[in-house]
């Protein structure tokens, strides 16, 4: 793949990923944690591997934020992690579901949609 592609993927929670030897050309790797213990802790577990295996930038996105991103910040803080951003609890994500389109398609101007054009555009890919 050239040097200059980006290409984005959304994996399930699982490390299989890391385990088969498919982070050889990751660049980055977001890990999606809500603002509960449990989700917290798979985060740090995973941070720890992806770091192992030496994939350059690993940071956090927090998801499903109501007024508890400060868990996630606080939690990030703690560990050393990187904060890439927060998506917001959006009622809008589970109406887009269920009439099968995208969320951006459905409500282009909706909070969790607006977050995530900005996360995008701060990644810097």
């Amino acid at each position: 793949m050239p040097a200059d592609q980006t290409v984005i993927v959304d994996l399930e929670a699982s490390p299989e990923h890391f385990s088969r030897a498919k982070t050889a050309y990751v660049d980055t790797i977001l890990l999606v944690a809500e603002p509960y213990f449990k989700s917290l802790e798979t985060a740090r577990r995973y941070h720890e591997l992806a770091t192992e295996l030496g994939i350059p930038r690993v940071a956090v996105l927090a998801n499903r934020v109501r007024d508890d991103a400060d868990v996630v910040r606080e939690f990030c803080d703690r560990n050393g992690f990187e904060l890439a951003g927060a998506i917001p609890q959006d009622d809008s994500f589970q109406t887009a579901e269920r009439l099968g389109v995208a969320p951006i398609d459905h409500d282009p101007d909706s909070p969790g949609v607006r977050a995530i054009v900005e996360l995008a555009g701060s990644l810097d890919l």
